[in-house]
């Protein structure tokens, strides 16, 4: 199958997922760039999201035989399989438009670190369920607005990938926010867990409504969004949600002063990328 779009839709394709299933993941999408945007920032700019989507992905996938229920296990996994589906288009995007002929799978397996733009939040190292279910709270809250707003953007794939994302992004927000319900206004150890959760992946919150200047030229540009526009609605849909988990917001602290879209990364990303990559490096050139 050619097209992403039908291939969510084959409910009789046995390899059925947002992120497989179709050989080229910009088939049927207008891949013209538009005027007045800056190639080179277009790339910049969907390495990105698209990063922040295959990092995010992998940690849930290390979910897989971890999770406290067979249940949650294959929600997670259908969650990562989403954004490795934004992933994929996003990643092929960014190599057709700064016309390095790069294709997704180089961008994914033969960067090294420095050249990855994800933010942190995606990367740290997953702490408990408590935990992550907290920095997918957090993650997808962010980044529904920002797709929310970027379904209009005037790049028609960004607008493409935004308006299918949104979707599957609002499932991963109120999943999200169901578990830090339940577990926030639950047993004493489980509100333990989630409040430490929550402190944990709170110092990583403030450098997502930081602009890089690429993010801020694309806006002014209508290609993209200024993520400094989404503490609001952040802020008004965490508030709801930990008022319903009868939680207490952490006070706000910034883990250091390095920026993830600045190249600027943990170690944490260096040991992901040493087993998300390992297979493609060790056979490079190889296809199954």
């Amino acid at each position: 199958m050619a097209d992403a779009y039908e291939a969510i839709n084959d409910a009789d394709d046995p390899r059925w997922a947002y992120g497989t299933g179709f050989a080229d993941p910009l088939a049927g999408v207008d891949t013209r760039l538009p005027g007045g945007v800056d190639a080179r920032d277009l790339s910049a700019y969907c390495l990105m999201l698209g990063d922040d989507a295959l990092v995010m992905s992998h940690r849930l996938q290390e979910w897989c035989t971890h999770a406290p229920e067979l249940e949650e296990e294959v929600a997670l996994a259908n969650i990562a399989l989403d954004l490795l589906g934004q992933a994929r288009l996003l990643l092929s995007r960014a190599g057709a438009a700064d016309g390095s002929g790069r294709d997704e799978d180089a961008l994914a397996f033969l960067r090294g670190p420095e050249e990855f733009r994800n933010v942190r939040l995606a990367e740290a190292e997953n702490g408990d369920f408590g935990q992550e279910m907290a920095r997918l709270l957090v993650f997808a809250t962010w980044r529904l607005a920002l797709l929310d707003r970027l379904a209009s953007s005037r790049d028609p794939v960004l607008a493409a990938v935004a308006a299918k994302g949104v979707k599957e992004v609002a499932y991963h927000r109120d999943y999200a926010a169901g578990w830090v319900v339940r577990l926030g206004d639950g047993t004493p150890y489980s509100r333990e867990r989630v409040t430490e959760g929550l402190a944990a992946v709170w110092p990583d919150v403030a450098e997502l409504f930081v602009p890089h200047e690429v993010e801020a030229r694309l806006a002014r540009a209508g290609a993209g969004v200024d993520p400094a526009t989404l503490r609001e609605e952040f802020d008004d849909v965490i508030g709801q949600v930990l008022t319903a988990a009868t939680l207490t917001r952490p006070s706000t602290t910034v883990a250091g002063s390095g920026l993830g879209r600045g190249g600027d990364h943990t170690p944490a990303l260096t040991r992901l990328l040493d087993e998300l990559q390992s297979v493609a490096r060790a056979h490079q050139g190889a296809t199954w």
